[in-house]
């Protein structure tokens, strides 16, 4: 899925109907066929992982491969 730019307006109302609901997640899922609306967690799919690789420099990247393979060897 593609993410579309919504105005700031926009996401205020959104934001006003999801308040009236208890809905307060930074993210949602509105499903209109089902007409439901799922609060989500903030962790980040594999598509999003793979966005952001792309904003980091060569550099940042080793060091956070760095982190991630000392972090593994920290669990086992």
């Amino acid at each position: 899925m593609i993410p579309k730019k919504i105005d700031q307006q926009t996401v205020h109302e959104i934001k006003s109907i999801l308040q009236k609901l208890n809905i307060t997640h930074a993210r949602v899922l509105i499903d209109l066929d089902k007409q439901t609306v799922e609060a989500q967690d903030d962790d980040y799919s594999i598509d999003d992982l793979l966005e952001a690789a792309g904003t980091l420099s060569p550099e940042r990247g080793k060091e956070v491969l760095d982190e991630v393979n000392r972090s593994r060897e920290e669990w086992d």
